[in-house]
């Protein structure tokens, strides 16, 4: 702690020794909400799992399962909603201790009866989402059951690759860059103050049925994250994927620029009907399009499922 906050005396930082002897973590219960006769549970603001919830009760104005997956009417409906959520999360997510979130209102069934008949069948709503894309980052995530089916769901960032690219001292420990996530308007809930936790992306999520955790995963990549928990989850509810095809399935990115990516495996008759509908398809090589790994747990067969993403380095492992 000595050599982090002598670094940050020494290079104009704000952060000093007694800001690390206030740090302490907190215990938080999360939100959630029903979705297909389960309970999918995420962590509360200053984390973005606002925008999942939001972005489900949207959904439920929409029968999904009677779609065809990946086509472009199902993406279109998952795509609108995406934006809708993403909206109301960029401009309420902050730190809870400093500012009042109305959060019943946003995760309220009738205020995303109301987002959804904003969604035109035939039109793309124009909204990017953030100024800054952050494609790609030092996120990783696992998620354990033991042999009493205790579940955890973990997650763990110190955002863009490397951080901040600095390391304090000889700690060794590369120091995080969340706080550029802060805002800089003047008023806005996540502006940058003292004492104040920014806007966060990462968001360890599980599924309940009943009062027992079904599904406990996570997907990494920055504002990815939601919109990676969104497919996932609809994998497994609408369409009765096991673990392993709900994560391999090919994803779209709404792009924090602008613009949407389709993963390698979406059709180009999907591709050309959203462009047709005003979605902005771009070329999405190099494109990061999230890694996630997951466990069901399957109460009547006594089995746990593993799944792990093959656009990243991980596994599934039992014993």
């Amino acid at each position: 702690a000595e050599q982090i906050a002598d670094y940050f005396s020494k290079n104009d930082g704000l952060l000093a020794k007694a800001d690390l002897e206030e740090c302490s973590a907190q215990w938080v219960s999360p939100l959630f909400t029903d979705y297909m006769g389960h309970r999918v549970c995420e962590l509360p603001p200053n984390g973005q799992g606002l925008v999942v919830l939001e972005a489900l009760n949207i959904l439920k104005k929409f029968d999904l399962s009677e779609l065809t997956h990946n086509s472009a009417e199902y993406l279109h409906a998952m795509i609108e909603a995406t934006q809708l959520a993403f909206t109301d999360g960029l401009e309420f997510v902050a730190d809870p201790d400093a500012v009042s979130i109305p959060l019943d209102r946003l995760l309220s069934q009738q205020y995303a009866e109301e987002r959804a008949q904003l969604i035109d069948a035939d039109r793309a709503i124009e909204r990017p989402l953030a100024k800054n894309p952050a494609l790609k980052g030092d996120t990783t995530y696992f998620t354990v059951v033991d042999r009493d089916l205790n579940a955890a769901s973990f997650i763990n960032s110190i955002f863009h690759s490397f951080g901040s690219g600095v390391v304090a001292g000889e700690t060794g420990v590369c120091l995080g860059n969340r706080g550029s996530l802060f805002s800089m308007e003047e008023g806005h809930p996540n502006v940058i103050a003292p004492r104040k936790r920014p806007y966060n992306t990462i968001i360890p999520a599980m599924i309940l049925k009943g009062d027992k955790p079904v599904v406990s995963f996570g997907v990494m990549g920055g504002f990815m994250q939601p919109q990676g928990h969104l497919q996932v989850i609809s994998n497994l509810l609408n369409f009765g994927m096991n673990i392993q095809e709900a994560i391999e399935s090919p994803r779209y990115r709404i792009m924090e620029g602008g613009g949407l990516a389709l993963e390698k495996g979406i059709s180009p008759a999907a591709e050309q009907s959203l462009a047709t509908k005003g979605h902005d398809p771009q070329d999405s090589r190099g494109i990061f399009f999230g890694g996630s790994q997951g466990i069901i747990i399957d109460y009547d067969r006594g089995v746990l499922e593993g799944g792990s993403d093959p656009r990243m380095d991980g596994c599934a492992l039992g014993w």
